[in-house]
C-alpha cells in the first residue's frame, strides 16, 4: 500500500501541490488525471524521492520514504516515465537487465538469477522477440513495453506510470494499457498511472484522483468523478458524459466547434 498524507510538493520553493492525501492499494489501478500542470508529474517524482518534499508523508506499507535506502526503494517502487531516454546502440535485453541494478551489491555483476528474471519480464511483455535488436530499431510501442519489461525486473510492489500511452497510436495505448492492468492483477502491483485520456482513464483505473490548482478536486471510482460539471470546472471544456454500451463506464464525448453548427 502507498499513502499519501498532508503532501506538499514543488520545484525552487515553488509549491505545486498542496496537502495532497490519496491511498493505493495492491491489485489497484489507480489513474492521476487532470489539466497540464495539475501536478500529475510532479506527485510521481516525490513518489520516487526524485524531488524532496516540502511537508507530508509518503508511506510505503507504513513506512516513510525518507527514512527508506534510495536502493531499497527502487527494489520497492518502480518508475515507467513518458519520456524514456534509452540508449540506442544497447539491445533491448541489456535495457530490460538494468532493472536489476537494485539488487546488485557494489561490483556485483549480473548473475543467473538475474538474467532469469530479466527473461520473465520480457515473456511477460511480449517483448522476447526483439531482445537482441538494438534499441534504436524499435518502434515507440516496443520502447514503452521495454521499459515497462525492464521496472518488471526490479520486481517492485509499486509501479509509477507517467502518460506511458503518449505518442502512441491507438492500437498501441490499448496494448500499453491491457499489459499494465493484467500485471497489475497477476502480480497484485499498486499501479499509479497518470494520463491524460478521459477515456482510457475509465476503462481501465479503478479509482481515480482528479488534481486541479495544486490540490485534490476529487476521488473516486470513475463513475463518481467523470461527470460532466466535473470536467467543465476542472478542464474548461463543455463535454457531453454517457455509459458505455458495452460496459456502461462513462464515456466522455465532444462537440467540434463548440456545439455551434
Amino acid at each position: 500500500m502507498i499513502e499519501l498524507e498532508n503532501v506538499s510538493l514543488g520545484y525552487n520553493h515553488r509549491a505545486i501541490l498542496l496537502n495532497v492525501n490519496m491511498k493505493a492499494m495492491p491489485g489497484q489501478m489507480l489513474a492521476l488525471v487532470g489539466p497540464n500542470g495539475s501536478g500529475k508529474s510532479t506527485l510521481i517524482k516525490g513518489m520516487t524521492r526524485v524531488i524532496d518534499l516540502f511537508s507530508g508523508r509518503i508511506l510505503i506499507d507504513g513506512r516513510d520514504i525518507r527514512t527508506i535506502k534510495r536502493d531499497e526503494l527502487a527494489r520497492l517502487v518502480a518508475t515507467v516515465p513518458q519520456n524514456p531516454t534509452l540508449p540506442g546502440t544497447f539491445t533491448a535485453f541489456e535495457v530490460v537487465l538494468m532493472g536489476r541494478t537494485p539488487h546488485l551489491g557494489l561490483l556485483r555483476y549480473e548473475g543467473g538469477k538475474d538474467l532469469a528474471i530479466a527473461c520473465q519480464a520480457m515473456e511477460a511483455t511480449h517483448t522476447q522477440d526483439f531482445a537482441e535488436r538494438r534499441v534504436s530499431e524499435l518502434s515507440g510501442g516496443e520502447r514503452q513495453r521495454l521499459v515497462i519489461a525492464r521496472a518488471l525486473t526490479q520486481q517492485p510492489r509499486v509501479m509509477l506510470l507517467d502518460e506511458p500511452t503518449a505518442n502512441l497510436d491507438i492500437n498501441h495505448q490499448v496494448e500499453i494499457l491491457n499489459l499494465v492492468k493484467s500485471l497489475c492483477l497477476e502480480r497484485s502491483l499498486t499501479v499509479i498511472v497518470a494520463l491524460h485520456d478521459l477515456n482510457l482513464a475509465a476503462q481501465y483505473c479503478d479509482w481515480m484522483v482528479m488534481l486541479n490548482g495544486g490540490k485534490v478536486y476529487a476521488e473516486g471510482t470513475p463513475l463518481d468523478i467523470l461527470t460532466a460539471s466535473n470536467i467543465k470546472e476542472v478542464y474548461g471544456a463543455e463535454v457531453c458524459v454517457y455509459p458505455h454500451p458495452i460496459n456502461k463506464l462513462p464515456t466522455t464525448l465532444i462537440t467540434a466547434g463548440g456545439g455551434h453548427s
